[in-house]
């Protein structure tokens, strides 16, 4: 009689540390999605400093809005990086900011033929689409980790294992889900 007893705590036992280690792997793999996400903003915002200045060399009167984008690439970088809703509302106003300086690029033919300016605006349509990439593989992953953490019994445990929930990285308006315009 006993022995049924200790199967039972036993059998107990080994699912809760399978639930609580399904739970750490998800939330490391969450984790990692995140860093490949900063890792593709770092990229993009390395490219701006050489974007602006080549364009800088061609629209010298534009200074306001060399201003604009170097404030928004400097608020972006700031954004915390665990907080993906400040940092995909920094994200958007960079991304609106590089729309207008290619906006402003489009006027200045000997620009849009500069072959550094050319290899920069491609190099960064490269980034947002790896941007792109890594934010679908990030929020597949919180997806993951939300509903696993969401599910019965899993979710009677979750606080006392503190596996917080965690958000996806989404744009909010549907005009800056499209891609900056980089081509002439």
């Amino acid at each position: 009689m006993w022995w049924i007893i200790w199967i039972a705590i036993i059998l107990l036992a080994a699912w809760l540390v399978g639930m609580f280690n399904g739970l750490v792997v998800l939330k490391n793999r969450v984790n990692e999605a995140a860093s490949d996400i900063d890792v593709q903003l770092k990229r993009r915002h390395d490219l701006i400093p050489n974007l602006v200045n080549t364009v800088q060399g061609y629209a010298t009167h534009e200074r306001e809005l060399f201003e604009k984008v170097t404030q928004a690439r400097s608020n972006a970088i700031a954004a915390e990086s665990g907080d993906f809703k400040q940092k995909a509302a920094a994200e958007n106003a960079l991304t609106s900011t590089l729309r207008s300086l290619f906006a402003v690029a489009e006027n200045y033919p000997d620009l849009k033929a500069n072959q550094n300016f050319l290899a920069l605006q491609e190099e960064l349509s490269d980034t947002e689409n790896k941007i792109m990439s890594a934010r679908r593989f990030y929020n597949t992953n919180v997806r993951d980790y939300n509903i696993r953490r969401e599910v019965f019994p899993t979710n009677l445990f979750v606080q006392m294992f503190n596996f917080a929930r965690r958000e996806q990285f989404e744009l909010e308006d549907i005009k800056e889900r499209e891609l900056p315009e980089v081509k002439f």
